[in-house]
Parts: C-alpha cells; structure tokens; sequence
C-alpha cells in the first residue's frame, strides 16, 4: 500500500481557529499526504475569522464557544450531516486528536464501519487543570482520556517523554513518535536584528530574556515572572522581550511592567525575533513536545525551560541549555544569570542547539504518520 492510497478522515477540536503547535503540525501534516497523493478530509470547528487559512479540505463541525476561553470552540458532536459526508468521502482510515465529544463519535462511526483509528496526542490536558484551580479534576481527566486512546488502535505522541507518560498512565500499548519539525526558512541566526532591537529600546549589550508562546497561564507564566523577580533582586541586568498574544496578555504585562510586548507575530518577523533574543526562558510543564524550544534552538539561542515532558527530549542540558526542575525559581535563575554573566557560554550553547535543530526535517517527520495509517490498514485488513 502506498500513501497515495489512503484516505484519511482527520478529526480536530481546533484546525485553524487559533495559530498554536498543535494547529500548524496538523495543517503540515495534511499538506505533505495532499502531496503525496492522499486524499484528506478534516473535520472541525470553524469560525468566520479564523487565525489561520487551513490546509485542504475543511468540514465545519457543530460547535460551541468554551467559557472563559472564547478562541476556542468546543465540538458538539458528529450529527447527521457529518455522517453523510464521511461515507461520501469514503476514508479508508480514521484520525482523531482531540479526546473531545466529536472525537468519540468518530471513533465510534470507524469502528462501526470498520475502521482502523489513529490518534494524535498534542497536549496533556491533565497539567492545565492547576492552573484553573481544578487539580483535584486531574484524575479524572486522566481516566477520560484513557477511556478515549484505548479505543483507538495506535497512538502517535511527539516526543519520547510524551510516550513514557502515555504508557505510565495505560493511554496505550501501540504508540509511536509523531515529532516536529523546524521551518528553516524562518528560524536561522542569521536573521538576528540589532537594528530592531534599537528600536524597541534594546541597547546592543543588553541581555535579552525572551518568551515565545500563547500567552496564557498553563505556559508557566506565574513562574517566568517569579524568576524575573529574583533576577531583579540579584542585581542581574536583563531586558524581557514577549512574543505571542493570549487571553492572560494583560496579566503578564501588568506583572512585567518593563517588559517589552510585541504581540504575536509570524513568518520572517517571527525569526527576527527570536533570533535577537539572547536567551528562551520558558518553564511551561504542560507540553507535549515543546515547539518553541525548538525554534529557539534553530535560530542560535540557547533554552532554559522546564524538565518536562516536550523540551527534556529537544534540551541537551548543559550543552545546548539548561533543563531546571519544574518551578524551581533559584534554579531557573541561576541558569539564566550565567547566561548574562557569560555571554560566550550562551552563544556556545546556542550554536550547539543550532546544530541539534538541523534533525528536525518536517516530510520524514510526517512520513513517519503515513507509515503508522498504512500499517494499521494493512493489519486490519489482515
């Protein structure tokens, strides 16, 4: 079997609602099967202005708007009319990646069709519960996402870290590694900028601390600003560049008055930023991969993040960054100052980072999930 022989029925919670991790690996995803020759069709909530154009052929999903988080939708299911679509579209494959309502139909509608289910996993849900003050919801988000992958019959996770927690909590027994890839057309060193630092009142010998994310509370943003405290009361000179936009973004700004808030910003620009940071804090312990340690790493600039699932498997501590028990303050301060202190250090491991970033490559990347489609086809036609 061949990729050009697949048919793949891919079922998301948000496609292109918002611009995240999540959303561009499946929308690169679904771009390198088109251009193998398979057919995709994806399933999802839509919105009139969406944060991304999206790749292929997209089916709006029934959906409704999640409280307090109204960039997100949440799918109200797989009604009739999603229904007939699928057997029109006739997939040979499911695909699902969200644990949502309409991701349990689906998985429902292939196995009674026959089907074989891939699902992706992009997030522990389970982490960000804390930060809404529900973490006694924890377990019980755990035995619901279990209930979801054990039904599917392989599950592609995008880092080794990922699968080792999937496999602790019994999510599986089939799981193989989905990684990610790193544009190198936007992320380069080379697009460091010293005049646009100027003009965002950066002096050439400042010390950049950056952060690069959505900016919403589950990327750690309590303990980014704790730790720029500290540095504060070490005496340690720094400057605070934040790239990204989120609901918490007034939060953040009014708990780092003298940071430096550009919004969210993409293509060439994005690299320019990145590339003129002198350092990536980011201490979120809710990834499942860590894209933006990557992008950091491939634009030169050395990480100090969290020991965590995503990052602990892109981080080679001590050699490309720094990897700090997660909400350890001190320690992330302590990384982070001798950066500042030895800026031959910092561009050492940046380097090493850069080199690190050159394995990341985006079609054997997602090869890797064709090969797990037609592995499981074949089994079950066996």
């Amino acid at each position: 079997m061949q990729v050009s022989d697949l048919r793949i029925a891919l079922f998301s919670g948000n496609y292109n609602i918002t611009v995240d991790g999540a959303n561009r690996a499946l929308n690169r995803l679904v771009g390198y099967l088109l251009r193998c020759g398979a057919a995709v069709r994806v399933y999802s909530p839509t919105v009139e202005n969406p944060g991304m154009e999206p790749v292929g052929d997209l089916v709006s999903l029934p959906s409704l708007p999640i409280p307090t988080r109204s960039e997100y939708r949440f799918s109200t299911g797989v009604n009739a009319r999603i229904r007939r679509d699928l057997a029109e579209f006739a997939p040979n494959i499911v695909h699902v990646s969200a644990p949502d309502i309409s991701g349990h139909r689906a998985v429902s509608w292939a196995r009674d069709q026959g089907l074989p289910v891939v699902a992706s996993v992009h997030t522990r849900f389970e982490t960000y519960l804390p930060y809404y003050h529900l973490g006694l919801l924890a377990p019980a988000a755990i035995a619901l996402q279990r209930r979801f992958y054990r039904r599917c019959d392989a599950l592609v996770a995008p880092s080794q870290s990922m699968v080792d927690v999937l496999r602790t909590e019994r999510m599986g027994s089939d799981i193989g590694i989905w990684s990610r890839g790193v544009d190198r057309t936007i992320f380069d060193p080379a697009r460091r900028d010293l005049a646009w630092r100027r003009s965002l009142g950066i002096a050439d010998g400042d010390f950049v601390i950056g952060f690069l994310s959505r900016v919403v509370m589950e990327k750690g943003l309590d303990v980014f600003c704790d730790t720029i405290d500290e540095l504060r009361r070490r005496g340690v000179a720094h400057k605070v560049l934040v790239v990204g936009e989120g609901p918490a973004r007034a939060w953040f700004e009014e708990r780092l008055s003298d940071g430096i808030f550009i919004g969210f910003t993409g293509g060439q620009s994005l690299g320019r930023a990145v590339a003129s940071m002198d350092v990536m804090f980011f201490p979120s312990e809710t990834e499942a991969f860590g894209n933006v340690s990557l992008e950091a790493m491939a634009s030169g600039i050395p990480v100090v993040a969290a020991a965590a699932t995503g990052s602990e498997n892109l981080v080679d501590d001590g050699q490309s960054g720094r990897l700090i028990a997660p909400g350890n303050i001190a320690g992330y301060a302590d990384a982070i100052a001798a950066y500042v202190g030895n800026r031959q250090l910092a561009q050492g491991h940046g380097a090493a980072g850069e080199v690190l970033s050159r394995d990341y490559d985006w079609d054997k990347i997602n090869q890797a999930v064709a090969d797990t489609y037609i592995r499981k086809i074949t089994e079950r036609a066996g």
